[in-house]
């Protein structure tokens, strides 16, 4: 009787496989081919390509609407840096760049499926939820934050063309858009609402028009970042990881450089060194 029942529970399955073969098939015929590397667009202006807006310069000439209070941080962060510091810009010590940096990332691969895309960006991975649930009552920060996303099928063609997706936190912090330390609010209350799709006239060129809410701006702040397919079918992914050639240091609130010769050095001039209170003194 039991191997009876065996036998019966293994056909009912390859039926339902079968079943629901076409039906897969089928259902991933509705999303669009975002498939491969995609590198991003960003010219270098002042030698810098990460940047929020990539038709501008970056840090001053990005022209952030901030209001007065983030413009003196921006100010700040960029006098400590021509000083030797890293001013606002804790990516410097290897931490996660976070949104919006993270879409800036030179190198990306969108894996879709039809209840997550997930967003593959050098070192960092997001998650966009299409699977029609809730915000949940609690957010747990990250860099990244937690995102949900609707499928849109703008031209009735049946297939779908835009991803629409709106980007919550608390995050974790500080963040900034670029390496002069233009920075988003302290709060780390930041909004992102993100369009996502191919251009009309070339398939191999990817929009993310984002808009940034936050309070260090005094108003939405929009761009429209575009990324090029790249034609290599096996592309080559890096295998390198920040910290492994990190030789920037924190100590305490004090920023350090560690030398060559792996001793290490003041970062500003004049810097005291780190209190030495738990090593024995000879």
């Amino acid at each position: 009787m039991s191997y009876r029942s065996s036998i019966g529970a293994f056909a009912l399955a390859a039926a339902l496989m079968v079943t629901m073969a076409p039906v897969r098939a089928a259902d991933d015929g509705k999303y669009p081919n975002w498939k491969g590397q995609w590198d991003v667009i960003n010219p270098r202006y002042g030698g810098q390509m990460i940047k929020f807006d990539p038709n501008k310069p970056w840090g001053k000439g990005q022209q952030a609407p901030l209001t007065a209070e983030y413009e003196k941080v921006l100010d700040d962060s960029m006098a400590d840096q021509a000083a030797g510091g890293i001013g606002n810009y804790p990516t410097t010590l290897c931490l996660p760049g976070g949104m919006p940096r993270v879409m800036a990332s030179v190198r990306s691969e969108y894996v879709i499926t039809p209840e997550t895309t997930y967003l593959m960006l050098g070192g960092e991975m997001r998650r966009i939820f299409t699977d029609g649930r809730d915000w949940p009552d609690e957010i747990e920060p990250d860099y990244v934050g937690y995102s949900i996303g609707r499928w849109i099928d703008e031209n009735g063609s049946g297939v779908y063309n835009v991803l629409d997706v709106e980007t919550r936190g608390p995050f974790k912090g500080p963040r900034a858009y670029d390496a002069s330390g233009l920075p988003l609010a302290f709060d780390n209350l930041s909004i992102f609402r993100e369009r996502l799709h191919l251009d009309r006239n070339d398939p191999n060129l990817l929009h993310d028009e984002i808009t940034v809410i936050d309070h260090a701006l005094t108003r939405p702040w929009s761009v429209d970042k575009t990324f090029k397919r790249n034609p290599d079918p096996r592309p080559s992914w890096a295998r390198t990881a920040c910290t492994e050639h990190n030789n920037q240091l924190m100590i305490g609130k004090e920023h350090y450089f560690l030398s060559a010769d792996g001793f290490l050095m003041p970062a500003k001039k004049n810097q005291s060194p780190p209190d030495l209170k738990y090593f024995t003194k000879k």
